[in-house]
């Protein structure tokens, strides 16, 4: 079985609920474990509110970001495209303190992300973007 959905959405933290809902639709039949479908709508939202709070913090409200969504027969993958600054994942995910150090409110989402992935990467493109890459097995 495979599944592909894709959708592009404004630089803005208002479209969260529209991506949501978007997302849904790649829980067809539902994935049996509910705490798995919860732990990919989290990767998701924490993927969309990064690229909006950082990547695109200083572009336009007009700045689009797409998302691509597969389910595969045994996991889920979901791609996020920004523009923006460069950025290396890996060296943030190392300047992030863990949980219990983290005396800050923000700043949690890339070792949330990090701890429940399977995988997470962000590559850039060939066409001046970076591709956030997440992949969650159910």
């Amino acid at each position: 079985m495979k599944n592909k959905i894709y959708l592009k959405v404004n630089t803005d933290l208002t479209a969260s609920p529209q991506v949501l809902s978007w997302f849904e639709q790649i829980n067809q039949p539902p994935i049996p474990n509910k705490q798995i479908w919860w732990q990919c709508q989290t990767l998701l939202i924490e993927g969309f509110t990064n690229i909006v709070e950082h990547a695109h913090k200083n572009l336009p409200i007009e700045t689009p970001i797409e998302m691509e969504a597969v389910r595969l027969d045994e996991y889920i993958e979901i791609r996020i495209w920004s523009q923006g600054e460069p950025f290396d994942l890996e060296q943030q995910l190392q300047q992030t303190f863990e949980f219990e150090d983290n005396v800050q409110e923000r700043g949690r989402g890339l070792k949330i992300m990090s701890t429940i992935a399977d995988k997470l990467n962000c590559e850039p493109t060939g066409d001046n973007r970076y591709c956030l890459f997440i992949s969650k097995y159910y």
